[in-house]
């Protein structure tokens, strides 16, 4: 097997948390192409339909073009350049008709370093590959949630050419140049020879690959119908839970219809921000407003669990996949910012 067995988590150039807060640029900016998907996946609510009719500022489909160029634009008003602008949040990216254009557009920036996605793959044809490819994106992370058709359908609900699905995996990998691939799985429901055959399918068209456990993203997705360990974190060791959310402290979240969320799990956008600044709203007047430093401050207080209109109480999250314990480093942290 040509792949290195690592998570898809990016650890490029990464400092600890603890000894760069209070951050000044956010490392990580999530943009949303698109917040509807093709899959009907039964642990994510964007695959529920009906769900999703529900749900107030959702299905707006993709991002307008227009939107996102004044996002890319305006960050120059950052001190500091965005380590990574990831084209993922809460749909499947490659609906989005313009991915490659937008791809493209962050890397002309001088204020990007990075971009990355995270698609089901599902959609990639050999023109579109290419397309991506040359746009310069820098990584890929493919989810993949099967062996074969027949799991795809009774899992994802999508009829999928299986082996074509691979062989344009393939394909994207022998012309993948500067791009970087990683592919994944759910090991949950795989038997051990299930799990062999993905390594098998896998691991010599990938750079990087990896088997990870369900955890609850969602706490308010009621309707989640898998079944997860809560003792187990995502990439299978013992589950501990913080009081104290890196993620706010590095990351914003913009969606697919320009909005701002405090968090990027925010499914039912129950967490849009208003921002309480000048209009237009930009990601550096944001990043600097009254609500994300109040928001941030809770979290230093270890106010986590008296949070009551927010999904932070119950965030599986902070359990099962917390990128840096910061509880300990709490106090001096407030006192820093």
């Amino acid at each position: 097997m040509k792949a290195r067995e690592i998570p898809r988590i990016d650890i490029h150039d990464r400092i600890e948390l603890k000894n760069a807060l209070p951050l000044r640029t956010p490392y990580v900016i999530y943009i949303d192409p698109c917040d509807t998907c093709n899959f009907r996946c039964k642990f994510c609510p964007s695959g529920n339909r009906e769900l999703m009719k529900k749900t107030r500022g959702r299905c707006h489909g993709p991002m307008e073009l227009s939107v996102y160029r004044n996002i890319i634009d305006s960050l120059q008003e950052f001190p500091d350049p965005i380590r990574v602008i990831r084209l993922y949040k809460e749909g499947e990216p490659l609906l989005h008709p313009h991915f490659a254009e937008m791809v493209a557009y962050a890397k002309a920036s001088p204020r990007v370093q990075r971009v990355d996605t995270t698609t089901n793959a599902s959609l990639l044809t050999e023109e579109r590959s290419l397309a991506i490819i040359e746009a310069g994106l820098d990584r890929i992370n493919i989810s993949v949630e099967g062996i074969d058709a027949e799991q795809y359908r009774a899992f994802s609900g999508y009829h999928l050419d299986y082996r074509q699905f691979v062989d344009q995996i393939a394909f994207f990998y022998d012309h993948r140049k500067q791009c970087e691939m990683n592919i994944k799985i759910c090991g949950d429901n795989l038997t051990t020879e299930q799990e062999a055959e993905f390594y098998r399918t896998f691991g010599n068209i990938t750079d990087g690959i990896s088997v990870e456990r369900t955890i609850e993203y969602w706490p308010k997705f009621g309707e989640m119908q898998v079944e997860f360990d809560e003792t187990v974190t995502l990439l299978g060791g013992c589950s501990r839970e913080v009081q104290v959310c890196p993620y706010v402290f590095y990351e914003m979240c913009i969606n697919s219809d320009g909005t701002y969320s405090l968090c990027r799990f925010d499914w039912n956008h129950a967490m849009i921000m208003d921002p309480h600044v000048s209009a237009p709203a930009t990601p550096k007047k944001i990043w600097d407003s009254i609500v994300l430093w109040n928001f941030q401050q809770q979290f230093l207080r270890k106010e986590r669990k008296l949070m009551t209109v927010l999904s932070c109480p119950k965030c599986g999250i902070l359990k099962q996949g917390v990128p840096e314990d910061l509880d300990e480093f709490a106090e001096e942290i407030l006192d820093e910012m």
